[in-house]
């Protein structure tokens, strides 16, 4: 499904003239995004928790199709936090489950759409095969440029900046960055994320406001956008709201 298509079932109040408007407009380059209210779509719908993962994890093809096409470059997705292994153990291991699943069902639709997909975390507690369908998947679509596919796995922003922290300790042990050199940019190139830079928008879908452990250290400057959808439903006419009101904002980075 297009972004046009999908945009097509937007509500009455939306026009093909704003959606126009919105595309010659800057875009953010970064969004970030927690994808929250699975489990209460199955809820609401009276179904099974897991049927509400499966449809969620169905928005995020089309959402990277439309955040490419917007022209967004780099969609940061909170996948699986180190937190949500407190979860029931059935569950955590139906979303490593379904995390494959994903992998070897829709790697190929982000070759086709140009996309690469990359990750942030600490891989090394998931199982050698997810690791292994990551590292296929991560060099099969490392041609893609429209855009990048970040999915955050056991991924915690304390328990990155702890990581990053004995790593530039280490460094600065060993010589190699003197402990006067150490600011804002040095700390930053340490962190999971150095390649991707800031994100310029935030958003967050099931009406919870709060951040959650997600890019504690990124987010200083990033526009927060809090949605009521649930996940499972977020469109991207969604994401064009959220764009928009984006675009209605104006950012001072403090001055």
């Amino acid at each position: 499904m297009s972004y046009s298509q999908a945009t097509a079932r937007q509500p009455k109040h939306y026009t093909w003239e704003q959606i126009e408007t919105a595309r010659r407009q800057p875009v953010p380059q970064h969004i970030a995004i927690v994808p929250d209210g699975n489990r209460r779509w199955a809820a609401q719908a009276s179904q099974d928790p897991n049927n509400g993962h499966r449809q969620g994890s169905r928005s995020v093809i089309h959402l990277v199709e439309a955040a490419g096409e917007l022209g967004i470059k780099t969609v940061t997705l909170y996948a699986f936090s180190t937190e949500n292994w407190s979860r029931t153990q059935a569950e955590v291991d139906f979303l490593m489950d379904l995390l494959e699943a994903n992998i070897l069902q829709y790697t190929e639709q982000l070759v086709i759409n140009g996309a690469r997909l990359e990750t942030i975390g600490d891989l090394s507690a998931l199982s050698p095969r997810l690791q292994q369908l990551l590292a296929d998947a991560k060099e099969r679509s490392k041609g893609g440029d429209t855009l990048t596919l970040v999915l955050a796995i056991n991924y915690g922003s304390r328990d990155e900046m702890c990581r990053a922290i004995r790593r530039l300790v280490v460094d600065s042990e060993e010589g190699k960055i003197a402990k006067e050199a150490i600011d804002e940019q040095v700390v930053s190139r340490y962190l999971d994320t150095a390649q991707f830079g800031d994100p310029d928008l935030f958003i967050r879908t099931s009406g919870e406001m709060r951040i959650s452990n997600f890019l504690l250290w990124q987010l200083c400057y990033t526009e927060l956008v809090f949605s009521k959808v649930l996940w499972p439903d977020f469109a991207p006419h969604h994401l064009l709201e959220a764009v928009c009101e984006f675009q209605n904002r104006k950012r001072r980075f403090g001055a």
